[in-house]
C-alpha cells in the first residue's frame, strides 16, 4: 500500500466512524417531539431503548437508519475502490462510532444495527438468515440483548464459514470476528445482568417514563 492508498484508507475509516456516530434515534425523537432515548431505561440510543421511548414504528425507522450507517460505511470504501480490507475496517469503524459517538460524548448504542448493516453489504444471504433467528430468540425469551448476542455470534460463524467454503477474501474473517467481538463488548453489562437474572425484558416499564404507548 503506497502513501496515497494509506491516506485514503485512513480518511475512509475516519469518515465511517463519523457516519457510525450519527445518533439517528435522537434525531428522530427530536424531529417528532418524542422522548430522548437517553433519558430512560439503559440510557442507550439503540433499538430497544428507542422502542421504549418512541414506540415501535419510530424505533423501526431509527433502527433502519442506524443499519444503513454500517452499509454506507462499507459501500463508501467499495465505491472508492479501496479494497476489501478497507471495507472491513470501515464497517468496524461504523460499529465503534455508533457505540462511542463523537456527537454524544462517546456514548451511544450497542452496535447491533450498524454491524448488521455491514454484514448486509458483505453477504445479503447471511443477513437474511440472521433476521428470523434474531426475531425468534427475542419472541421466545423477550430479551432484546439475548437476541442481539445470539444473532451476532451466528452471523460471525456463518460469515467465517462462508469465507472458508467459498474462497472469499480472508479479510472477511476480520469482520466476522471483529464485528461479533465489538457487539459482545458493548453488551458486557447486559451479559452480566443476563447471568444474574436481572436483565430487563421487552415490555417491562422503563425507568424515567416512556412515550411508547403513544401513537407513532
Amino acid at each position: 500500500m503506497d502513501t496515497f492508498e494509506l491516506v485514503r484508507a485512513i480518511l475512509i475509516v475516519a469518515a465511517a466512524y463519523v457516519i457510525g456516530g450519527i445518533p439517528w434515534s435522537i434525531i428522530v425523537a427530536r424531529l417528532t417531539g418524542r422522548t430522548d432515548p437517553r433519558t430512560i431505561g439503559s440510557g442507550r440510543t439503540g433499538g430497544a431503548n428507542a422502542m421504549r421511548a418512541m414506540g415501535p414504528r419510530l424505533a423501526l425507522l431509527s433502527g433502519i437508519l442506524d443499519l444503513l450507517k454500517g452499509t454506507a460505511a462499507v459501500l463508501l470504501a467499495r465505491w472508492l475502490g479501496a479494497g476489501v480490507e478497507v471495507e472491513v475496517f470501515a464497517g468496524l469503524a461504523a460499529i465503534v462510532g455508533h457505540s462511542r459517538s463523537p456527537f454524544l460524548g462517546f456514548g451511544g448504542g450497542r452496535g447491533v444495527a450498524p454491524a448488521f448493516g455491514g454484514l448486509l453489504a458483505f453477504s445479503p444471504a447471511i443477513a437474511a438468515i440472521i433476521i428470523p433467528l434474531f426475531i425468534v430468540v427475542i419472541a421466545v425469551t423477550r430479551y432484546s440483548s439475548l437476541g442481539s448476542l445470539t444473532a451476532s455470534a451466528a452471523a460471525g460463524v456463518l460469515l467465517a464459514g462462508a469465507t472458508a467454503a467459498l474462497g472469499w477474501s480472508p479479510w472477511l474473517y476480520v469482520y466476522a470476528v471483529g464485528g461479533t467481538a465489538l457487539v459482545w463488548l458493548f453488551h458486557r453489562d447486559n451479559i452480566q445482568r443476563l447471568l444474574a437474572g436481572t436483565e430487563r425484558k421487552i415490555g417491562t416499564p422503563a425507568e424515567g417514563g416512556s412515550t411508547a404507548g403513544r401513537p407513532a
